[in-house]
């Protein structure tokens, strides 16, 4: 990833920044110019809260270039609480315990590294919802 892609990409892969149609109520991701249900524009911001239910999997074993250290790895169709379903890489767990419909959660983790000096790009993956305790 270039340089400028990378700063001008980083709310939606940092902090799920979507949009919100006005018109319709659609809440989209990523974002685009015209709203997909309506037509209409669609410029307002809309930060998903990054919670969501596994859709749907696959274990990639034959990565791509420049991510052949990950594998195998899980990528998996993420369906927000909020409607959208992203795609993304599920992390902090084992390939084997992935199940769809399980509940998960939006980290903020290193997804490729261009060579050793080079730019380490960040973004969005997905972990099982950790259970938090509550206090007393």
């Amino acid at each position: 990833m270039r340089l400028s892609a990378n700063w001008r990409q980083r709310r939606q892969r940092l902090a799920l920044t979507g949009e919100e149609c006005k018109v319709c109520g659609a809440r989209l991701f990523p974002p685009r110019d015209v709203c997909p249900h309506c037509h209409e524009p669609a410029y307002e911001p809309f930060e998903f809260g990054g919670r969501g239910e596994v859709y749907s999997y696959s274990t990639v074993y034959q990565p791509p270039a420049g991510y052949e250290e990950s594998a195998p790895y899980t990528m998996a169709l993420i369906k927000l609480e909020e409607g959208p379903i992203v795609t993304a890489q599920l992390t902090d767990m084992d390939n084997d315990e992935v199940r769809i419909g399980m509940p998960v959660e939006m980290v903020t983790r290193k997804l490729s590294e261009d060579g050793e000096d080079g730019l380490i790009v960040y973004g969005y993956k997905f972990r099982p919802v950790l259970e938090r305790a509550h206090a007393r």
